[in-house]
C-alpha cells in the first residue's frame, strides 16, 4: 500500500483557526491525499511519471476533485484520509480544457464535502487558504497575488488564472479556499516569480467546473467537439513562438516538425504569443482538422500543414472496476 511522504508546512505561514470565522479544522478534512500508479507503456509515463501523489479534495459524497495530470491514465488510484485511512478510487474524468480531474471513491469516505465558492469574485489582495492533505500542518495561508491569462507549453490556455503566494510546497491538487471558506480553485502548478527565488501557485478557477461536471461523471470528459491538438510544446522567446519539444507519434511528429523551429503564423494570420497561437489553431475548428504553419528554420522560412488529433485518443482508458 503506497504512503504518502511526511512533510509539513513552516509554522510561520499555516493557517490560524482563530484569523477565519468558519471551522477551518473541518474544511480542511474535505482535502485528501491522492497517489496514482500509471502503467509504464502509458503515452504519458514518459513525462509525468508513472507514480503520481498530490491532493484532491471532496465535493460530493465520494466524489474528488483533483488536477487532471494526476489521474491521466492512471490504472490505481488511492485516497489518503487526514486521519491516515486509505480508500481505492476510480478515475472518472479529465478535462483537457480547464486541466480538472475527477475521482470516484470506491470505499466510504465520511467527510463533509467542500462548497464550491465562486472564483469570479476572488479579487488580488484578498485572503486564501491553500488546502494540503493533513490539516492546517499540510496547509499555507495567503493572499490571491494576480488574477491573469496563464498559457501552458503543453497546448493550454487559461483565461483568467489564480495566482497565489507563498507558494504551497505540495501544489498539485490543492484545494484553494476562500476567506468564507469556499472551494475558488484547485492547484495546478508553481511558477516562479521572475528576479526572485520566490514562487507563485498558479490554481484552476472553480468557475470552469459547473458547465463540465455533469459530463465528467457521466461520459468521463466535456460532451463537446474537441479542441485540435498538434503535439507539440512550445515557449515564448521575445516575441516569438519557439517549438521546444514534440510529443512522439503526434501531428508535429509526423509533420516532421522540430525543436528550435520558430511559428510565425497560422492559416496566414501572424502569432506572437503562445496564448495567441492556440486561439488561432482553435479558431479553425475542432479536432481533425487540417492546421497550416509557416514555420521559420535554418534560416528558411517555409509553410507546412498539420493534421490535427484530439489528444485523448493518445492516452489508455481507466482501467473499470
Amino acid at each position: 500500500m503506497p504512503s504518502l511522504p511526511e512533510w509539513n508546512v513552516p509554522a510561520a505561514i499555516r493557517p490560524r483557526s482563530s484569523d477565519f470565522g468558519f471551522d477551518l479544522d473541518r474544511a480542511l478534512s474535505a482535502v485528501v491525499g491522492l497517489h496514482a500508479i500509471i502503467p509504464a507503456d502509458a503515452y504519458t509515463a514518459g513525462t509525468l511519471g508513472t507514480e503520481r501523489a498530490g491532493n484532491g479534495v471532496l465535493i460530493d459524497d465520494g466524489l474528488v476533485l483533483t488536477i487532471g495530470y494526476l489521474i491521466t491514465e492512471a490504472e490505481t488510484v488511492w485516497l489518503h484520509l487526514g486521519d491516515g485511512r486509505v480508500v481505492e478510487g476510480h478515475p472518472l474524468g479529465f478535462d483537457q480544457e480547464s486541466g480538472f480531474g475527477l475521482v470516484q471513491a470506491l470505499g466510504p469516505i465520511d467527510l463533509p464535502p467542500l462548497p464550491l465558492g465562486r472564483s469570479a469574485f476572488a479579487k488580488a489582495g484578498e485572503r486564501v487558504i491553500i488546502g494540503g492533505v493533513g490539516g492546517r500542518t499540510r496547509s499555507v495561508a495567503g493572499r490571491i497575488a494576480a488574477r491573469q491569462e496563464f498559457a501552458g507549453y503543453w497546448e493550454y490556455l487559461l483565461d483568467d488564472a489564480i495566482f497565489t503566494e507563498p507558494s504551497h510546497p505540495n501544489w498539485g491538487g490543492t484545494a484553494l479556499l476562500s476567506a468564507t471558506g469556499e472551494l475558488i480553485g484547485v492547484g495546478s502548478l508553481q511558477i516562479e516569480r521572475s528576479g526572485s527565488n520566490e514562487h507563485y501557485n498558479m490554481s484552476v478557477p472553480i468557475d470552469l467546473l459547473p458547465p463540465v461536471l455533469s459530463d465528467l461523471r457521466k461520459f468521463g470528459r466535456p460532451n463537446k467537439p474537441v479542441r485540435p491538438w498538434l503535439g507539440l510544446y512550445s515557449t515564448e522567446i521575445e516575441d516569438k513562438v519557439v517549438v521546444v519539444g514534440i510529443a512522439p507519434k503526434g501531428p508535429a511528429a509526423r509533420a516532421e516538425l522540430k525543436t528550435g523551429d520558430v511559428i510565425l503564423a497560422v492559416a496566414g494570420d501572424k502569432v506572437a504569443s503562445e496564448a495567441e497561437f492556440y486561439r488561432k489553431v482553435w479558431a479553425l475548428g475542432t479536432a481533425g482538422v487540417e492546421v497550416p504553419l509557416t514555420l521559420f528554420s535554418g534560416g528558411a522560412t517555409f509553410d507546412v500543414v498539420l493534421h490535427s488529433s484530439d489528444r485523448a485518443k493518445f492516452l489508455k482508458a481507466p482501467r473499470l472496476h
